[in-house]
């Protein structure tokens, strides 16, 4: 009688895998007990869904090295509560030889994909050359334009200074030549009325039979200034702003001037040096042809 042995032809599966006492099987169902998804638990521990997926299938082709997949399952059993000496003692158990030694042999193929520091006779760190040229090229630009920023200002300064001296001078040298008097305007009445409006003096002709004298000042700067000739008439009195002021009358002239560094004066063309009569950067005194 022949009899068809059917559990001969039955192919041997592995199972051990779904073993209830597997390490993979009990983080499962912890993980599971706490109503936690694989997705939960790779944010919280940090470790790739895939790999969690190998750890509770207990596929250990699919795990980095042995020691990277030993710690992964500890910190992954005390995330669930569990005791992670029983697992990773399970761990060991069921981690296959060829494994182990594939691992030994490849001391080095867990730094590689991490690729930050590597160990070659002392820790070496990685720099962006562009980011370091990018700092350099920023603060190289900023000193230029501050530099440049300053000339500009100082330039302006020295120009608006250089130009009110210059002018100044040229006038003043023009007028101890040549005695002329600049924005002054003389009226034929015979009062000579300055750009400022506040010269009041007598007129070139005809106030006596004494020659009269013309005097010519220039005033760089807001200058105190009184003049009154010989008849008793004031020709200009008070604060006088810049510019030059020509007057005429009856010498000799009492005149008060403060400060005298602002003004030169010319007497019928000849100038007059108002430093010889100055105390304290004032000058009053009386003057004539």
């Amino acid at each position: 009688m022949e009899i068809d042995n059917k559990e001969s032809s039955t192919p041997n599966f592995d199972t051990s895998n779904q073993n209830v006492g597997s390490f993979g099987n009990r983080l499962k169902q912890a993980r599971i007990n706490k109503d936690l998804t694989l997705d939960d638990v790779a944010g919280e521990l940090f470790i790739l869904r895939r790999h969690l997926e190998a750890i509770e299938a207990e596929d250990f082709k699919e795990l980095p090295q042995m020691a990277f997949a030993r710690g992964f399952v500890i910190n992954y059993a005390k995330f669930l509560g569990l005791d992670p000496d029983q697992i990773v003692e399970s761990f060991n158990r069921n981690y296959p030889d060829e494994l182990k030694r594939k691992s030994v042999d490849d001391i080095e193929s867990p730094l590689k994909p991490m690729g930050t520091l590597q160990r070659e006779g002392g820790r070496s760190i990685r720099i962006n050359p562009l980011l370091v040229l990018g700092v350099i090229a920023l603060i190289i630009l900023a000193v230029f334009l501050i530099r440049m920023v300053t000339k500009a200002q100082d330039a302006t300064t020295t120009n608006v200074q250089g130009d009110d001296i210059s002018l100044a001078d040229e006038l003043s040298d023009r007028e101890q030549s040549a005695g002329a008097a600049i924005n002054t305007a003389v009226v034929s009445s015979g009062d000579a009325l300055s750009n400022s409006g506040s010269a009041i003096g007598v007129g070139a002709e005809g106030v006596s039979n004494a020659a009269p004298a013309t005097l010519d000042f220039w005033i760089q700067g807001n200058t105190q200034l009184s003049v009154v000739d010989a008849s008793g008439q004031t020709l200009i009195s008070g604060e006088q702003p810049r510019g030059g002021y020509k007057l005429s009358g009856q010498p000799p002239f009492k005149i008060q001037v403060n400060p005298v560094a602002n003004v030169a004066l010319n007497l019928n063309g000849t100038p007059i040096q108002l430093n010889d009569y100055a105390q304290n950067g004032a000058a009053d005194f009386s003057i004539a042809p």
